[in-house]
């Protein structure tokens, strides 16, 4: 499992969706200085409970190494989930005036560029299974 490049891949996207977990998104202006909003305040619960559907994809991908298909498929949705909120912080960043953003605002892409990397390496290890049982195959026919 760990010697597995999808396994470090997904470690990373892990890492990333913690430290977004634990930093701030944005200042605004409050009456003693800026005052940080966490991205778990972040537009009332709705980013929170994105963030977490897909902290819960990214661990099932981690921990279901004996399927690669639906290993390649979770990273894949949560690839797409990040770039999904991704999309909504630039939207966010683009359309408000007053809040100044944290650079933690890019972490989606580095989740996304993770998640799927690591779909590419289930796949290339799908097709490693596959050639390998073609070639078991071949052998107990001849």
């Amino acid at each position: 499992m760990w010697q597995r490049q999808q396994t470090l891949y997904l470690l990373l996207s892990a890492g990333l969706i913690i430290a977004l977990c634990f930093s701030i998104a944005y200042r605004v202006p409050g009456p003693d200085g800026l005052e940080g909003i966490s991205y778990w305040q972040l537009q009332k619960p709705y980013f929170g409970i994105l963030l977490g559907i897909l902290a819960g994809m990214v661990l099932l991908a981690l921990f279901t190494f004996r399927s690669l298909i639906l290993q390649m498929r979770l990273a894949s949705l949560g690839g797409i989930v990040a770039l999904g909120m991704q999309g909504w912080l630039a939207w966010m960043y683009f359309t408000w005036e007053g809040p100044v953003f944290s650079w933690t605002v890019i972490f989606p892409l580095g989740i996304a560029v993770f998640n799927f990397l690591a779909a590419r390496g289930c796949f290339q290890d799908q097709l490693m299974v596959e050639s390998a049982q073609r070639l078991r195959n071949r052998r107990k026919r001849k």
